[in-house]
């Protein structure tokens, strides 16, 4: 009987140290590993850059008056179209008492020196016609009559435009503001009873409005260095602006800048592209801001890998061919244009290889 007890208790002891055993060996060891899989593709493959700024005419111009005043009459508002020539904006004088003061001295000191001259002609004349004095002595006071008669108009025209900004003599008025362009009015900064302020060599001048050819309209932006080198002039780009973010706007690289500019550390280049004729570019206002995707290199129907899949070694590039379910083998590739999610595989691999992806 004691013999039966230590043969039960010997087989207990073995099945839980075989137990412990199987247990810890279940929980140490590791589980299979499975790998995803991913094929290559047909793809296009298109390396751009963005460039940021807005959207300007290529055309603006401040129109600015040509005489200091107040304003009394605007007659355009901001938006409207508007031709060359049309009036914008009428000025009323507020004389210098100085100047009107001069110009008013000369012109009464220039019509009562005609009136002399008027007096000595005609009194000459007669003299002349009665054959008392010759041709040659009268020729003298009919000279000096048509001098004054000459500085009384000056004296009378300068007063008028000191006084009222135009004269009979001057067709124009310097009282009207007028458009020098044909386009749109972006902007008048100016009210009605606005104090405006004509250009000068110590001032630049009041601004009455702005206008602009918004049928001639230029993407402004900047590039970092890193992409300035491969950009030229001609180049195809597309913009995008926020606030029409369904279109697309094509435009032409016409500009790019030969000094860079220091901004929060880097160094930026300015380039301007024209916009390219197109019916929805009439829906663009001037200060959009807008991105260019400026293409730089593509190539079209090449057989592409996600550039996650490729490890690099020195100046090699290799992938993991699947040979059997889970089973891989590494294989050098020559890879060509990327755009920094899909690469262009020049050799080593085809259609119909498996790629093991690193992705895990």
């Amino acid at each position: 009987m004691k013999k039966v007890i230590l043969s039960i208790l010997g087989i207990l002891f073995l099945a839980i140290c075989l137990g412990t055993t199987y247990y810890l060996y279940q929980k140490d060891k590791k589980p299979t590993e499975i790998f995803k899989t991913e094929n290559a593709e047909i793809k296009d493959i298109i390396k751009k850059t963005v460039a940021t700024g807005t959207i300007e005419p290529r055309r603006e111009v401040l129109v600015k008056p040509q005489i200091s005043g107040i304003i009394e009459k605007i007659f355009p508002k901001a938006g409207d179209l508007i031709s060359k020539g049309d009036v914008i904006a009428k000025i009323r004088i507020i004389p210098e008492m100085l100047r009107l003061n001069e110009s008013e001295s000369a012109l009464n000191t220039s019509k009562i020196n005609l009136e002399l001259a008027e007096n000595e002609r005609n009194r000459q004349k007669k003299l002349f016609d009665d054959k008392i004095i010759t041709q040659f002595d009268f020729i003298r006071f009919e000279q000096d009559f048509l001098i004054k008669k000459e500085q009384y108009e000056n004296a009378k025209n300068n007063f008028d435009l000191v006084k009222n900004g135009s004269s009979a003599r001057i067709k124009s008025s310097t009282t009207e503001v007028k458009a020098t362009i044909d386009g749109k009015i972006l902007d008048i900064p100016v009210k009605e009873g606005t104090n405006v302020i004509q250009a000068n060599n110590f001032n630049e001048g009041t601004t009455i409005a702005s206008l602009a050819k918004m049928d001639d309209l230029i993407f402004k932006g900047k590039v970092a260095e890193s992409e300035v080198g491969k950009l030229q002039i001609g180049m195809l780009l597309n913009l995008t602006i926020g606030a029409l973010a369904t279109d697309t706007f094509p435009a032409r690289l016409e500009f790019i800048a030969s000094k860079g500019i220091e901004e929060k550390g880097s160094i930026q280049f300015e380039v301007k592209a024209g916009l390219l004729p197109n019916i929805k570019n009439n829906k663009i206002r001037a200060g959009y801001s807008a991105n260019a995707d400026i293409i730089l290199d593509f190539k079209t129907k090449v057989i592409a890998i996600k550039e996650k899949n490729i490890e690099y070694k020195n100046d090699s590039t290799f992938v993991y061919i699947q040979t059997s379910p889970q089973t891989f083998v590494k294989k050098q590739i020559i890879l060509g244009l990327s755009d920094d999610l899909f690469v262009e595989v020049k050799s080593g691999i085809s259609l119909k290889d498996i790629i093991k992806a690193l992705d895990k």
